[in-house]
């Protein structure tokens, strides 16, 4: 037997301990998805002990490459490779996969377990949340990389499944990756041709490798090749590609090695069983038929990513050291940013105005307190679905992010709303201050990627103008009614509906200030008949004595629309 047959060896052992671990999690648990995590081993394998840039002890370090499995329900995928490759999850929750306080749930949850970046789940999401970090890489790197260092150099890696493909928000995130030419953004599409329903066939017949070059993407088909040689060869070919997203699509076989649910919808939403598991376990040839036996060859092997992991940390911190010596000043920067602080002394001031200034939309004090929080905020950066003109949110003199051109602050994400929510997601988690806008109206189409930011607990900013039937005469399909009500449903969203410019201001201020929750602000476009003569956070200070915010019934006129002012969350 030769050294290069040994090292096959092992690498099947590994990639079947992958597949033998989801496989007993979700016949524990007498829930989830088998098949999938089993078909996408090979790919995870890959990526985590030969491609990926990443230290399994400190998986917040900045100089990591990223990770997000779009197709979260295959989760034991992504939960038995930290494992195996030494993150902090232990086999014991493992063992408890989908249980109460498990911290490995259904589908993955950000802030939850190490080496997750984002929470997925609802198909799509994952892509689009992933061109938003592509993009937050791209951002960074061009207001802080030097032509001899760069100390943000990182890849975005995703895989996607036949459902993410057919939802709506991937077409809208894809074709803006592909417009931007976001080269240091790969993904692996799934192609397993299994559905809940049954074969994909049934719905779907589309050349997703056609649509995705249409879209500008960097396309390779491997079919059924999913050697490990022939995967990181593909890979490699697409990191060469600098300027734009590439694709590798793979024909996978759900639940390979199952004799009797390979290719079946069977293997897709249901434990395999546990004869079938004994039975698929035996056609591996691996060594034992115990429940979440993890061979010792195995684990040693994998463990080695933590040592590498170590090595180039501390090769890039050593690195980061001579790029603080050389640009102290972008230095810090960079580091306040990644850690979330916000520049010292923010918000210590606030624009306000007297009742002698007038009625005031509140859209228009919004335009005019963006133009504070940016100048205060450097790394406040934002955009809108289309219609920048009508929402004023653009910053002034912040230039606009274009393909090659990633240093500028406004974003144009074209008619694109469920995209927009899901890659300011991405920017936010990337470490920038990102606010999508749009009309309140067009929040429908957003409320996937808002809910997903409020489960997150980050900062993400959403802000709707053109927020009553103040605006009849576009008809009833842009008259909102029950949005707001919908927004102040969801929890952990923090939604202010400002009556004024003061109000406007701390808003703006309170949704800069805050790290654990998104905000929404809704806007007029008609003049405040009524201002405050002064406000502040959680309190408003009227013609008589001060009075909690929460408690106020007084009524501000919104064009025809009567409001009562919103409550202001304290800082936190």
């Amino acid at each position: 037997m030769t050294v290069g047959t040994d090292q096959r060896a092992l690498d099947e052992l590994c990639v079947n301990t992958i597949r033998t671990l989801s496989m007993d999690a979700v016949q524990q648990a007498n829930s989830g998805h088998p098949g999938t995590p089993m078909a996408l081993a090979p790919i995870a394998y890959l990526l985590y002990t030969r491609i990926m840039r990443h230290a399994p002890e400190a998986p917040d370090w900045p100089g990591r490459d990223r990770f997000v499995l779009s197709c979260g329900h295959a989760s034991m995928l992504l939960y038995s490779t930290l494992y195996l490759t030494g993150y902090d999850v232990t086999l014991d929750q493992i063992k408890r996969f989908r249980q109460l306080d498990s911290p490995c749930a259904g589908h993955p949850e950000y802030g939850h377990v190490p080496g997750v970046e984002t929470t997925t789940g609802p198909l799509g999401q994952g892509i689009s949340t992933a061109v938003g970090m592509a993009l937050g890489e791209r951002m960074l790197a061009a207001r802080f990389d030097q032509p001899d260092q760069e100390p943000i150099s990182h890849f975005t890696y995703f895989i996607a499944s036949d459902g993410d493909m057919e939802e709506g928000i991937q077409s809208e995130a894809s074709s803006l990756a592909g417009h931007l030419g976001l080269g240091k953004l790969i993904g692996f599409y799934d192609d397993n041709h299994i559905s809940i329903e049954g074969d994909t066939k049934l719905a779907f017949s589309e050349d997703v490798g056609a649509r995705y070059e249409a879209y500008g993407w960097h396309v390779q088909n491997l079919h059924e090749d999913l050697g490990l040689d022939a995967l990181e060869a593909a890979v490699r070919s697409a990191r060469d590609v600098a300027d734009r997203p590439s694709l590798i699509i793979v024909r996978t076989h759900i639940a390979p090695g199952s004799p009797n649910k390979q290719d079946t919808h069977g293997a897709h939403g249901s434990p395999l069983g546990e004869e079938e598991i004994r039975l698929t376990k035996e056609v591996y040839g691996f060594p034992s038929l115990e429940p979440f036996f993890v061979p010792e060859e195995a684990l040693d092997h994998m463990r080695e990513c933590v040592g590498r992991g170590r090595q180039m940390q501390a090769d890039w911190d050593e690195a980061f050291e001579g790029y603080r010596a050389a640009h102290p000043n972008d230095a810090a920067e960079l580091e306040r940013m990644l850690a979330g602080r916000l520049p010292d002394g923010f918000g210590t001031e606030v624009p306000a105005k007297g009742p002698d200034a007038g009625m005031i939309a509140t859209r228009k004090a919004s335009q005019e307190i963006i133009q504070w929080a940016a100048a205060e905020v450097p790394e406040m950066v934002g955009g809108s679905a289309d219609l920048a003109p009508s929402t004023l949110t653009l910053i002034d003199g912040g230039g606009s992010v274009e393909a090659g051109s990633y240093g500028d602050r406004n974003l144009h994400f074209g008619i694109r709303e469920h995209a927009m929510g899901a890659i300011v997601n991405g920017l936010v988690l990337s470490g920038f201050r990102a606010y999508g806008a749009g009309f309140l109206i067009f929040s429908d189409y957003m409320k996937g990627s808002i809910r997903l930011a409020a489960i997150m607990g980050i900062p993400s900013t959403f802000v709707f103008t053109h927020d009553s039937i103040g605006v009849g005469e576009d008809g009833p399909t842009h008259q909102p009614i029950e949005q707001l009500v919908t927004l102040r449903a969801t929890p952990n969203l923090d939604v202010v509906r400002p009556a004024g410019f003061n109000e406007t201001a701390l808003a703006w201020r309170q949704a800069s200030a805050v790290s654990l929750k998104p905000a929404g602000r809704t806007t007029s476009t008609f003049g405040v008949a009524r201002s405050w003569a002064s406000c502040s956070i959680g309190w408003c200070v009227g013609p008589s004595s001060p009075t909690p915010i929460e408690s106020c019934v007084k009524t501000k006129v919104d064009g025809m629309c009567m409001i009562a002012a919103s409550r202001i969350a304290p800082f936190m």
